[in-house]
């Protein structure tokens, strides 16, 4: 834990939040996600979050034991198929994180959901979040084509508005 993290999560703002994910931002990136849904039989969420808050923030939790608590508190587990998936931003860090159930992650491996993280994080340092989340949408939405391909016969189990926490 650096003075300059601490810095960066207690200096962060709602505003800052909602500049970087305005209304627009928002809408495009649950299109995204309801579009993805089309193709595949997989559940995709996407929760952003501005800071971590002081506890963990001291005691150094990570984006990705983060995203972890937040795959949990959502639910994106509880899916009949165990083929949940989150796409997790901690702003304040710029950092991602994709969490997959055991039926997506068996199928598709830490090695995919760290590039698709990279890529976006990169969009993300140009100030490109809407982009960074549509791509990475898409990104994931190719892995869950090739192994969850829409069967006709898929409900939507998980919410498809993205979440700002």
């Amino acid at each position: 834990m650096t003075i300059k993290r601490i810095a960066k999560h207690l200096l962060m703002t709602h505003w800052q939040v909602n500049q970087a994910f305005p209304r627009p931002t928002l809408i495009a990136i649950e299109k995204a996600i309801k579009a993805s849904h089309s193709a595949h039989v997989g559940e995709i969420r996407f929760a952003v979050e501005g800071a971590l808050h002081s506890a963990p923030l001291f005691s150094g939790q990570s984006a990705k034991e983060r995203a972890l608590e937040v795959f949990s508190q959502l639910r994106v587990w509880d899916t009949e198929h165990n083929n949940g998936l989150l796409i997790y931003l901690l702003l304040a860090d710029r950092a991602v994180e994709i969490v997959a159930d055991r039926g997506i992650h068996a199928k598709v491996g830490s090695r995919e959901w760290e590039k698709i993280c990279r890529n976006m994080e990169s969009a993300f340092k140009r100030a490109d979040y809407q982009g960074g989340v549509v791509s990475g949408i898409q990104a994931v939405t190719q892995h869950l084509v090739k192994h969850f391909p829409a069967s006709g016969t898929g409900r939507n189990e998980l919410p498809d508005r993205p979440m700002v926490l």
